[in-house]
């Protein structure tokens, strides 16, 4: 079969590019070149650069580099217009026992040019052994066993088989033609560097531009990316910036050669949902305007579906379905696919979208403003008319457990315009109990803070970062004391607490923290971790806590078998469990939950969810649910408070404020949710296993 190669040249004019972390430290000329190539320029380095090296740019390509041939051995040659081709890509890990374990096996997928090839799946389920494996950087026990992994070609740089290139070749096609986008800016980026020193290192590597030059590039792919201030912000340390600010500037490190592929690992599993927004719709730009091929690796279905060209669904190293994103995803095949769908709260969320509109209700779409169809109910919203999709309706209460009134904590106050420099354009989007005028500062911290919750319920606190959720969450549960305000609970008032008052308050109000491995102590069993709140309220003997604290970990659903472990040998749902389990083994009335589930693939994230309406409902918890993640406290809160820069901006029944948002700021947050396949609305109980 004779080889198929994309030779129109890609326009490349936008500035876009590709450049990771791991690029080339230096490099020489192919060894057999009749001359030295200057430092970091070579193979892969796009036209629009090369007249900057010199006019005389001749590459002597080494026989990994050669324009691929007629295909071989059962090979097929990437089609034109592939930009990536996978075939029976096998992976497997050294083990102690000198047994390989297989990661993946098997694998097949293609990348488009211009398009989103998208693989979805669990944890361990070998979606980033997958894109470590295209990319070359599998860890040092790791080995790709079998397979095909072909780039194809891209302008005058000839299509290459990935699995037959040495280290120093790899130097030269990682960064330039395949750029990369991790999942943590926070570890990604040198500390030591400024911003513009970490997105220029590709530049100062691939090409012979002077500082100069570098700067001002460094710049347009700053204000590229939409980071304001760009001049300033280059200047700048990475702590300086937001989290969504940071990974900006990661795109913008792997975009700054024009790549013809870029691979992101979970690029937005830890943003915001209006930041995770605009992150997508800037690699939505980046594929349109420059051609480029990008493999999104996600365990968010909702934006794979709303994002992708094409899936590809794994599950324990396997590809289970594969396919064009919207054939996939209205007739799934595979049990584990439909099982995907029915878990993920935000294709939960789109059935009472569908509800909604069939009702006439305004929705929010493209993120205009949504006319408001019904005003809401000014006076305080009931137990049973926000009753969420998910959530039981619990019996009403004449008096609420929780009462917050005028909450008030105010670390500082910045200008305005450097809150809302993550957000471009909130200024004319946000409400007035959040904007306030131009020249007015803004707050960190929560100013003026009123909700009730009555007994057995949810209260969902839903914003962005630095919106002052957590800031209540610590309040509520006792770690800070407000500047004023009155908090209740129950029979406590806590601005008049004494020292032992507020020990028995915090037995009354347990904390459940979003990352239960850096909360839970990596020396002591899990069973040790559990019983410590006994033990520091002196409760029962040795004996009756080991009881206790097997009776709570069945009602969590865990084996009490699995107290002996550490926890560093169970896995994230196990972990938060356990977390779950030492918050109940007080019995408290009011369990405050800090981004519970926000870390947790859709599975075991729709398993704690489950679990905590379970427990609601045995043993009449209330609850305060902290989220950014609007299509899950959708789905299990009654009541919802939407905040924003420190301030309520909307406060009602949870499918209310969903259907008939008042607030622009809260019109903005529903129309970032996921909305995959278009306005098609699933049926997921058709699709449910």
């Amino acid at each position: 079969m004779s080889s198929e190669k994309n030779t129109g040249a890609v326009d490349s004019t936008g500035p876009h590019s590709g450049a990771d972390a791991h690029s080339a430290t230096g490099t020489n000329s192919p060894a057999d070149a009749p001359q030295p190539k200057p430092r970091g320029v070579g193979i892969g380095t796009p036209q629009k650069y090369r007249s900057r090296i010199g006019t005389d740019y001749s590459i002597d390509y080494p026989e990994a580099f050669a324009p691929a041939g007629p295909a071989s051995d059962g090979q097929e040659a990437t089609a034109a217009g592939t930009v990536l081709r996978v075939r029976d890509l096998a992976v497997s890990y050294a083990t102690r026992s000198g047994e390989p374990a297989a990661a993946i096996r098997d694998v097949d997928l293609d990348v488009r040019a211009g398009a989103i090839t998208a693989v979805v799946g669990e944890s361990g389920s070998g979606k980033s052994t997958t894109a470590g494996a295209v990319i070359g950087l599998l860890s040092s026990n790791a080995q790709v066993t079998s397979g095909e992994i072909r780039l194809g070609a891209h302008g005058e740089d000839p299509e290459l088989d990935l699995r037959s290139l040495a280290p120093a070749q790899w130097q030269r096609v990682r960064g330039a033609r395949i750029g990369y986008i991790p999942q943590d800016p926070g570890t990604s980026l040198n500390p030591l560097k400024t911003v513009g020193a970490n997105v220029a290192e590709t530049l100062r590597l691939h090409t012979r531009m002077t500082s100069a030059q570098r700067r001002a590039r460094v710049h347009q792919l700053l204000d590229r990316v939409g980071i304001d201030r760009p001049q300033m912000r280059a200047e700048q340390y990475p702590h300086e910036l937001s989290g969504g600010m940071r990974q900006r500037a990661l795109i913008a490190a792997a975009i700054s050669l024009d790549p013809q592929l870029v691979i992101a690992d979970e690029p937005t599993s830890a943003l915001d949902v209006t930041v995770q927004k605009r992150i997508l719709d800037l690699l939505d730009d980046l594929r349109r305007e420059a051609d480029t091929g990008i493999l999104f690796i996600t365990h968010d279905l909702a934006v794979a579906a709303e994002r992708a060209d094409d899936l590809v669904v794994v599950r324990g190293g396997i590809v289970e379905e594969r396919g064009p994103a919207r054939l996939l995803l209205s007739r799934p095949e595979s049990a584990y696919t439909r099982r995907l769908l029915a878990d993920a709260p935000s294709m939960q969320a789109l059935v009472g979208a569908g509800a909604q509109e069939s009702a006439g209700a305004s929705t929010v779409g493209d993120g205009s403003a949504a006319a408001v169809t019904e005003s809401a109910d000014a006076g305080e919203p009931t137990a049973e008319e926000g009753t969420a999709s998910g959530a039981a309706s619990p019996a009403g209460s004449a008096r609420p457990l929780v009462d917050v009134r005028g909450l008030t904590q105010i670390f500082a106050r910045v200008p305005r315009e450097e809150a809302l420099a993550e957000e471009p354009g909130a200024a004319s989007g946000t409400g007035s109990s959040a904007s306030g005028s131009a020249a007015e500062p803004a707050i960190i911290g929560i100013e003026d803070v009123t909700f009730s919750v009555p007994a057995g319920t949810t209260l969902g606190l839903v914003g962005e970062s630095g919106s002052g959720k957590s800031t209540i969450g610590r309040a509520l549960a006792g770690f800070a004391t407000p500047q004023s305000g009155m908090i209740r609970v129950g029979d406590f008032q806590t601005e008049s607490l004494s020292k032992r008052q507020l020990r028995d308050y915090r037995r009354t109000v347990q904390l459940v923290h979003q990352n239960p491995a850096s909360a839970l102590d990596p020396s002591h069993t899990v069973g040790a971790s559990i019983a410590e709140p006994l033990r520091n309220f002196r409760i029962g003997s040795k004996a009756e806590r080991t009881d206790r604290v097997a009776q709570v970990m069945e009602r969590v659903a865990l084996d009490p078998g699995l107290a002996s472990r550490r926890p560093r040998e169970l896995s994230g749902g196990q972990l938060q469990r356990i977390a779950i389990a030492r918050a109940l083994i007080l019995e408290p009335e009011l369990v405050v939950f800090d981004e519970a589930v926000s870390a947790l693939d859709v599975t075991v994230q729709a398993q704690i969810l489950d679990l905590i309406q379970r427990l609601q409902e045995e043993l009449g918890l209330t609850y305060v649910f902290i989220s950014h993640d609007l299509a899950v406290v959708r789905q299990i809160a009654h009541v919802v408070t939407v905040m924003s820069q420190g301030h309520q901006v909307e406060t009602g029944p949870v499918e209310q404020v969903f259907a008939r948002p008042e607030d622009p700021y809260t019109q903005r947050l529903l129309a970032a949710i996921p909305r995959p396949l278009d306005t098609q609305v699933l049926d997921l109980q058709a699709l449910a296993i």
